[in-house]
């Protein structure tokens, strides 16, 4: 089970009618072997393919099997390094989620020791056991057994749910790969993959020597982190399906400058043929609310202008990585990163809501908000929804002040397209309800801010805002008029709301006119 485990888990998933070729992620590991560079650890969020790059990983190098069929024509059979170290090494492949689950945390050192132990002196009989188990697989060596590679898959499951042993499991790490003679000898790499980086601290210098790839610096590896827009496209024209739906939906995470593509989504959505969210059947959807319930600074506010789609700063270094030590805002934006809510762009130290199966989970927080301020808020945003289609322009204009005066505050409120953020989080409740379109083309302009009613709410009317800067309300209203903005409207009937909203520097107020056309 855990010495040489072979290649059926690869066998699976060549056989699955979405497969990818990732297998260039070799070629970075075949690179590292016997150097400094050895030890590896590249954390991405749950259901991106951590499990199936260690399958791949481990059916390459398994002394015990012959991968090379497998493999021909791979991406990785291009790569000069591809039959140097092709099924040369004896692997230890630990599943710690499994591990955890077979055994009490007291003993789960003692567990993978005796069991790797015991399959090792099974193919090496002459071998002896050591005092210890780094001991062991050095007599295994002198015994005629090639050097070892360890892959460690979920490598902190043990610290993220059973933290009483993380002191335990640190020293056992430590004791295997610390910089000594000793492991040297017996490693030849060792490859962990986990959700989150390697915490900062004194306790975690066991693992200093680890070359870290998270999902905020993937670095080389970026394309093997989830599916690029290239292969996503080739699986739309294979399938049949829309590409741009599959963009829509599952795009949006930028690692390194690359678009990256949520692999587990796009997988269940072409062998479902439906384009939704599948990101509830995970169990880190389970902790979104608990950690954007944090009471640290904006978090609240902050969290429905991200749903208004926003683009955030984050100071990233500040996280310790570990889920325990949450002390502020940052640390939550920074955890829902490493969780895959969220994506970051490194070149504008921001961090934004990727896709729409994302947006879906995060609007899941405004139909049933559980905290006093993000509760305030939705509530006042409902409110001002319902003064718009009552066509209650002071109110309105009241409540957009209300908002951007106290819950808003952007960094710079100067121009129509601040005035456009601040209308987009005031009017948060709509994504519940709307299909919002921005910068709608009618043929003669492009109208700000457009909310279609939803299939659920028929009753509602549809709305066509228009921003103004500095100019007055009743001017927005007739540009809407004059450029025929509700006619783009074509498959849609009943009632339009036409709203004009102006803000106005001197007097910092915001002035509204509304009226209602119908359209058959």
């Amino acid at each position: 089970m855990y010495l040489n485990p072979g290649n059926e888990g690869f066998k699976e998933i060549l056989n699955s009618s979405c497969y990818i070729d990732k297998t260039g992620i070799i070629s970075l590991i075949n690179s590292s072997i016997n150097t400094l560079d050895k030890l590896i650890c590249v954390s991405r969020p749950r259901r991106f393919g951590k499990s199936i790059a260690a399958k791949t990983i481990s059916a390459y190098y398994d002394c015990s099997c012959d991968s090379k069929a497998l493999f021909d024509g791979k991406e990785i059979s291009k790569s000069p390094s591809y039959e140097t170290h092709l099924n040369k090494y004896n692997v230890i492949s630990l599943d710690m989620t499994n591990i955890i689950g077979n055994t009490k945390p007291s003993n789960m050192i003692s567990f993978i020791t005796e069991n790797i132990t015991q399959e090792l002196l099974a193919v090496y009989p002459t071998a002896i056991r050591g005092t210890s188990f780094d001991g062991t697989l050095l007599n295994a060596l002198e015994a005629g057994s090639p050097k070892f590679i360890m892959i460690i898959d979920e490598w902190d499951a043990p610290i993220r749910e059973t933290p009483e042993i993380a002191k335990d499991y640190l020293t056992f790490l430590r004791t295997l790969f610390k910089g000594s003679t000793t492991a040297s000898k017996i490693f030849a790499a060792a490859y962990m993959t986990g959700i989150l980086p390697i915490k900062k601290g004194k306790s975690e210098s066991a693992l200093s020597d680890f070359i870290e790839y998270t999902i905020i610096d993937t670095d080389s590896y970026a394309p093997y982190t989830g599916f690029t827009e290239a292969e996503v496209q080739t699986l739309c024209l294979e399938h049949g399906l829309d590409f741009s739906e599959a963009k829509k939906w599952y795009d949006g995470y930028s690692l390194n400058g690359l678009s990256v593509y949520n692999p587990y989504s796009v997988m269940r959505a072409f062998k479902r043929r439906k384009f939704a969210s599948y990101w509830k059947q995970t169990s880190a959807a389970e902790n979104l609310i608990t950690y954007i319930s944090m009471d640290f600074e904006s978090l609240q506010s902050d969290i429905l202008r991200l749903i208004a789609g926003e683009h955030l700063p984050v100071d990233v270094s500040v996280f310790q990585n570990d889920i325990r030590v949450i002390t502020s805002r940052d640390d939550v934006m920074t955890l829902l990163i490493h969780l895959g809510y969220l994506t970051y762009d490194s070149s504008a130290g921001t961090a934004y809501i990727p896709n729409e199966e994302l947006k879906n989970e995060f609007e899941t927080l405004l139909r049933h908000p559980r905290h006093p301020k993000l509760q305030k808020l939705v509530t006042a945003s409902e409110k001002l929804l319902q003064d718009t289609l009552d066509g209650n322009e002071k109110a309105v204009a009241a409540a957009i002040d209300s908002i951007r005066g106290t819950n808003y505050a952007p960094a710079f409120y100067n121009n129509e397209q601040a005035l456009r953020y601040v209308i987009k989080f005031a009017y948060i409740v709509c994504t519940d309800h709307y299909m919002r379109i921005e910068e709608l083309p009618s043929g003669k302009g492009l109208a700000d801010v457009v909310y279609i009613p939803g299939g659920a709410y028929p009753y509602l009317k549809a709305l066509v805002i228009e921003l103004k800067w500095n100019k007055t309300s009743g001017g927005a209203l007739e540009q809407i008029k004059n450029r025929n903005y509700p006619a783009v409207l074509e498959n849609y009937s009943g009632d339009i709301l036409l709203a004009g909203i102006n803000y106005d520097e001197k007097t910092k107020k915001h002035d509204c006119r509304i009226e209602v056309i119908t359209k058959q």
